[in-house]
């Protein structure tokens, strides 16, 4: 779906795409959460889905309402109404690395179809076309989160057949191997692009188009990923956001529309 066409629906894709992340997360409880895209889903969610949702930020803060949007994870808005602000050491090994963080949020320069993520670098390692951030805490977050979602644009750069470095690892493709690996996490489960929203096959491990945002064509999304999609026999199409989740987003989350344009 181009920009165009989602503006003609009354809404961005940025809106659409935060709108499906934030229903994803009804019943959940702890929340792994960073700036941007995933941090509007996670206070969208709270104000719809997920009344008792608790954010948790790396920088180290657990259970924050921020009073306005944060511009980096080091700002001190995250704090504001917060339950404990902690090291980021005592965060992730008494929180993340002790199984307490119920769904996480990710981001990818590079996904493959078995979640695999790379944050590292494009091209050759020793002589990388460009070096990206790295892992940071995306790497620990991945195995110890039970659930991972990614929310991200989808191209033929972005949506590959194979990563140029596995940062963060997703499903091997071997779902006893994966069983066995000891890890709190079970690997990524959800990800929401601007053309539609994938879970992950529980065997094969493979991602799965469920929906297809309105006014896209299976054939769009073939046309912007590196391998033919697996497709849910039930393929069916996104819900539009509703009237309150927009004039929550518009409103109260990106009023200025930062990331919502």
């Amino acid at each position: 779906m181009s920009a165009e066409a989602a503006a003609d629906l009354g809404y961005s894709q940025a809106e659409l795409m935060i709108a499906a992340s934030a229903r994803q997360l009804a019943g959940e409880r702890n929340c792994f959460v960073g700036i941007g895209l995933p941090n509007i889903v996670c206070n969208l969610a709270q104000r719809t889905v997920a009344p008792d949702l608790q954010l948790v930020y790396e920088s180290g803060v657990f259970g924050a309402r921020p009073e306005r949007l944060p511009l980096s994870i080091g700002d001190p808005t995250l704090v504001s109404g917060s339950t404990a602000v902690t090291s980021m050491f005592e965060l992730f090994a008494f929180y993340l690395q002790a199984g307490l963080i119920d769904v996480a949020f990710l981001g990818a320069a590079q996904i493959d179809r078995f979640g695999n993520i790379n944050t590292t670098v494009i091209g050759d390692y020793a002589k990388p076309k460009v070096r990206l951030p790295g892992s940071g805490g995306a790497c620990e977050i991945a195995i110890n989160a039970r659930k991972v979602f990614v929310i991200m644009r989808q191209g033929q750069r972005s949506f590959v057949d194979t990563i140029h470095f596995r940062t963060s690892p997703g499903h091997s493709g071997d779902s006893e191997h994966d069983r066995n690996r000891g890890w709190w996490g079970s690997g990524p489960t959800s990800v929401v692009t601007d053309l539609g929203t994938y879970f992950f096959d529980e065997e094969a491990g493979e991602m799965t188009l469920a929906t297809l945002h309105p006014g896209v064509t299976l054939d769009q999304v073939r046309e912007n990923m590196g391998w033919e999609p697996r497709v849910a026999a039930d393929l069916g199409e996104t819900p539009s956001p509703s009237e309150e989740e927009l004039r929550l987003i518009r409103e109260e989350l990106d009023p200025g529309g930062v990331y919502t344009r």
